[in-house]
């Protein structure tokens, strides 16, 4: 058998209920959500379990609420004894993914992703960045197409670079808009807007970035213990100071996210375990190489199957 690792979703994942089921059944699982609260000082396992969903789809809320929910799987899945050779996140997902290699405590990861959340929302006033999916269209014709609009003064970047044909992309509401039509003049099949608070992964975001440092300063950040993918190089990393680098510009750069997965499987991964809610990264990638096993870990039900089948593969 090959290499395992695990991948952690980013925002967008996040569903009002989730993890409650097995919180309920194990006390350990129920820890992690316990310790969120106090840490931060609210009763966000409460919003986890029951919503509103609008209200947990603010990124101050998301980003503390996707983090720990995963670790709680997590928590449970550990107990299978079942380890990880690399780790990788998508966006936020990377704080989880730093997290489960132990560059830095629950506590301090949870803290850190609730003051990201909160620069991200006040580095671009409400309103005036967005993002938008692009269907159909390879990275080199469509970066082609932001560098162009952006030199014209509306500021657009490729912000997710997540399977082939599917690249979202992030600025200025005004760059989105000119980038979205010329996308398609130049072949795009669609371009979707999303529904996000702000253009993440773009420039627009320089100033949340200068003020993370600060965060980042706040808590402790040590070498990992698992080598994590990088977003921003889809290479390994696993130093507290390229770690501290790499996040302070994960916030403005482009999340590799294909790059990500292709690293992993040149270094001898074949079985990828999205650890979290939903199935996005599973998604994601079986469209990115279809040879590869691919397991979504959710609930207790999905824990034990996943187990059972990586069990028998083992022996």
């Amino acid at each position: 058998m090959g290499k395992i690792a695990f991948i952690f979703p980013g925002q967008g994942s996040q569903t009002a209920g989730m993890g409650k089921t097995l919180a309920e059944a194990d006390k350990s699982v129920m820890a992690i959500f316990d310790k969120a609260d106090e840490k931060l000082n609210l009763p966000l396992s409460k919003l986890i379990f029951e919503g509103p969903q609008e209200e947990l789809t603010l990124t101050t809320n998301a980003q503390p609420a996707l983090l720990t929910t995963s670790i709680a799987i997590l928590e449970f899945f550990k107990q299978s004894g079942i380890q990880a050779d690399y780790v990788a996140g998508h966006s936020l997902g990377e704080y989880t993914a730093l997290v489960a290699a132990g560059a830095f405590s629950f506590e301090d990861g949870v803290y850190a992703v609730r003051k990201r959340g909160e620069l991200m929302e006040a580095a671009v006033p409400n309103g005036e960045g967005t993002m938008a999916a692009v269907l159909g269209l390879d990275r080199d014709k469509l970066k082609a197409v932001t560098d162009e609009v952006t030199s014209e003064g509306s500021s657009v970047q490729l912000a997710n670079l997540n399977c082939p044909g599917q690249i979202v992309i992030s600025g200025s509401k005004k760059g989105i808009e000119l980038a979205s039509v010329r996308a398609k003049e130049a072949g795009a099949k669609r371009v979707l807007p999303l529904v996000v608070s702000g253009p993440f992964h773009s420039e627009l975001m320089k100033p949340a970035a200068e003020k993370f440092t600060e965060v980042l300063n706040e808590i402790t950040v040590k070498d990992a213990g698992i080598p994590v993918i990088a977003n921003v190089s889809a290479n390994e990393m696993s130093s507290s100071n390229e770690i501290k680098e790499r996040l302070i510009e994960q916030l403005y750069s482009p999340v590799l996210w294909e790059d990500s997965v292709q690293r992993m499987i040149s270094l001898g991964v074949d079985t990828f375990i999205e650890i979290g809610p939903g199935k996005v990264l599973s998604g994601l990638v079986k469209k990115i190489d279809r040879t590869v096993k691919i397991y979504a870990v959710s609930d207790k039900e999905t824990c034990l199957e996943v187990i059972e089948s990586l069990k028998e593969e083992i022996q």
